[in-house]
């Protein structure tokens, strides 16, 4: 019987170690609502939107939680720019 092994550590993966909740709050402070909605059509950003219903959505829905982890990837990007550049 074979002991089973950690995972192979990630450090250059933005994504890993991070919830979902932790990400959409993440985007939803950056973005906001509105702007959330703007950038992905999703029902539960724009209708009466939270944090607890994004989540129930995105847990179900992989091509949605793929979308909100690529803005995700996105507005991190974006951020490391502005720091760069002093903006």
């Amino acid at each position: 019987m074979s002991t089973p092994t950690a995972p192979p550590a990630q450090p250059r993966n933005p994504l890993h170690g991070k919830t979902l909740e932790a990400i959409v709050t993440e985007l939803q402070d950056w973005y906001g609502w509105d702007g959330l909605a703007d950038r992905i059509a999703l029902r539960c950003f724009w209708h009466e939107p939270s944090i607890a219903s994004s989540l129930k959505l995105l847990r179900k829905t992989p091509w949605a939680r793929e979308k909100v982890e690529g803005l995700y990837l996105y507005m991190l990007r974006e951020q490391a720019r502005l720091a760069r550049d002093g903006g």
